[in-house]
């Protein structure tokens, strides 16, 4: 063994029993009950309701519009807002409902890889050769699945920075990053460990946006008129 795997094995134990992490080896032990439970959920999670609902409302390819992503954001650059609120709500509704039957069904340990599923599912669709969408609203859906409280509060965080300072991709990072202590106050170890992997995956899928707010390029929220980025 590498002289460095002990303490990164010492310190990942620490972070596993603080926040509660499913142990690994229970995925594989019990793998009839984790792997269909973990692939229903992408593939939920995979469906890209933006590109749908653009198609069949005869808006065509959602992603040769706007910033080219899948999510509401870009479905409200077509003009449509009410297109673009059912998108919001399906994309946070397939996070909620992978989850909500997890947890129903399965358990704690079962949900916790559900919900980074369905989240991944959106991220990276095998429909669409795994080019999917920034991940914010499912994001959200997923933490309501886990704890409503958690979920409201990061959905009152989301809409308190849109509107104070008029970037959705701002309003998104913020109030992901503040998942984990939600979770940790509002639904337990388990929620934020779960919100800490969710906030990673949404940061790294924001790195274009992040880079645009840091040299002031960043596309602001216009009530009147479609027009952000996120």
């Amino acid at each position: 063994m590498e002289d460095g795997a002990g303490p990164l094995l010492f310190y990942w134990s620490v972070f596993q029993s603080t926040f509660s992490i499913p142990d690994w080896k229970n995925v594989v032990y019990d793998w009839q009950v984790f792997a269909p439970v973990i692939l229903a959920a992408y593939l939920l999670g995979s469906i890209p309701f933006g590109l749908l609902l653009a198609k069949a409302s005869g808006l065509g390819d959602i992603r040769k519009i706007g910033s080219g992503n899948i999510g509401a954001t870009n479905v409200l650059r077509t003009g449509n807002k009410k297109l673009a609120a059912a998108t919001l709500l399906l994309d946070m509704a397939k996070g909620f409902v992978a989850v909500f039957l997890s947890w129903q069904y399965f358990g704690p340990d079962v949900t916790f890889f559900a919900a980074l599923a369905a989240v991944i599912g959106h991220l990276f669709p095998v429909w669409l050769k795994f080019k999917g969408g920034k991940g914010v609203a499912t994001t959200l859906g997923v933490l309501l699945g886990l704890s409503w409280a958690v979920g409201v509060a990061c959905l009152l965080s989301w809409l308190t920075i849109a509107l104070v300072f008029r970037y959705s991709s701002l309003a998104a990072l913020v109030s992901i990053a503040a998942a984990p202590v939600f979770g940790w106050y509002l639904g337990g170890p388990q929620v934020a460990g779960a919100a800490i992997f969710l906030a990673i995956l949404v940061w790294i899928r924001h790195a274009a946006n992040i880079r645009r707010l840091l040299r002031g390029e960043e596309s602001r929220i216009k009530l009147k008129r479609t027009g952000t980025e996120s």
